[in-house]
C-alpha cells in the first residue's frame, strides 16, 4: 500500500512539472521529441508531458519597430536620409518558430532594404508630399516575405526624411520666390478688378450728372470728418463743362480770322504791282 502511494505521489508531482501557463497575449508552440506537436496551444492552463515536452511561447501583440534611417539617392538624384517605423504581429506562431530564426531581426533587415529600395524609385517631391503611395509600396514589399514567416504586416510609415544643407536652403529660396509670386499675382489681380470697378463706375456717372454731384457731396463729408486743415472748395461739374465749351469756341473764332487775315493779305500784295506803272508813265 505504501508503495503504491509513493508511486501516486510521484506520479502527481511529475504532472504538476508539466502544467503550463500561456497569457492572453502569448500562444504555445509545443515540440514533442524535437517534432511540432498537435495544435498551438491557447491562453489558459496547458499540460505537458515533462521530459518529452517543451513549449515556446510567441507574442502576439503588435511589435512596435523603429527602421533606422537609411542612405539613398532619389530618382532625381538627391541625396536623403530616411527613417520608418514598422508594426507587424504573429498571427502563425509555428512558422514565425520553425521557418525564421529570428522574425524580428528578419523583419527589421527586410525593412531596412525596402526602405533604400523605394528611395532609389522615388523622387524628392513623392517623399516630401506623397508619402501615402510610399507607405502602400513598403507594405506590399514587406508583406511577401512576412506571409512566410507567419507575420502580418499592419502598417509601415515613413518618419523623417533628412535633406543635406544646401538641399534645405535652396528649398527655402524655391519656397520664398514661389510666395512671393503668388501675392504679386493676388495684388495685380485686385488692382485689375478695382480698375475694372472704377471705370464702370465712371461710366454710370457720366450718364448721370446728379450722381457725380451726389458723390462730390459725400467726398466734402468725408473730408470734413477727418477733422484736419484740409480746405475744402466745391466746383460745381457744369461750371467747369461751361469754361470747357467758351475755351473751344474761343479757340475756332481764332483760328477762323487768321484764316481771312490771311486770305486778304495775298490780295493787298497783288494790287500794289498792279498801280506801279501807272505812275511811272
Amino acid at each position: 500500500m505504501t508503495a503504491v502511494v509513493i508511486v501516486a505521489v510521484l506520479l502527481l508531482l511529475w504532472l504538476v512539472t508539466g502544467v503550463r501557463v500561456v497569457q492572453q497575449y502569448e500562444r504555445g508552440v509545443v515540440f514533442r521529441l524535437g517534432r511540432v506537436s498537435g495544435r498551438v496551444r491557447e491562453p489558459g492552463v496547458t499540460l505537458l508531458l515533462p521530459v518529452l515536452d517543451r513549449m515556446r511561447k510567441v507574442n502576439v501583440q503588435v511589435v512596435t519597430m523603429p527602421v533606422p534611417a537609411q542612405e539613398g539617392i532619389t530618382k532625381d538624384n538627391v541625396s536623403v536620409s530616411v527613417d520608418a517605423v514598422l508594426y507587424f504581429r504573429v498571427i502563425d506562431p509555428v512558422k514565425a518558430t520553425v521557418d525564421v530564426q529570428n522574425y524580428a531581426f528578419a523583419m527589421l533587415q527586410v525593412a531596412q532594404t525596402s526602405l533604400r529600395s523605394i528611395i532609389g524609385k522615388s523622387e524628392l517631391d513623392d517623399l516630401l508630399s506623397g508619402r501615402e503611395n510610399l507607405h502602400q509600396g513598403l507594405e506590399v514589399m514587406l508583406e511577401s516575405p512576412a506571409t512566410g514567416w507567419g507575420v502580418h504586416i499592419d502598417r509601415v510609415e515613413i518618419k523623417d526624411v533628412s535633406l543635406p544643407d544646401s538641399m534645405k536652403r535652396s528649398m527655402a529660396r524655391q519656397a520664398e520666390a514661389d510666395r512671393e509670386r503668388r501675392a504679386r499675382i493676388i495684388t495685380a489681380d485686385g488692382e485689375f478688378q478695382a480698375a475694372a470697378k472704377l471705370a464702370e463706375a465712371a461710366a454710370k456717372m457720366s450718364e448721370t450728372p446728379a450722381a457725380m454731384q451726389l458723390r462730390l457731396l459725400q467726398t466734402v463729408v468725408e473730408v470734413a470728418a477727418e477733422k484736419n486743415s484740409t480746405l475744402v472748395l466745391p466746383f460745381p461739374v457744369e461750371l467747369l463743362r461751361f469754361f470747357d465749351a467758351s475755351t473751344a469756341r474761343i479757340a475756332a473764332e481764332g483760328s477762323g480770322d487768321a484764316g481771312d487775315a490771311a486770305v486778304e493779305a495775298p490780295a493787298q500784295g497783288a494790287a500794289v504791282p498792279a498801280q506801279a506803272p501807272a505812275d511811272g508813265s
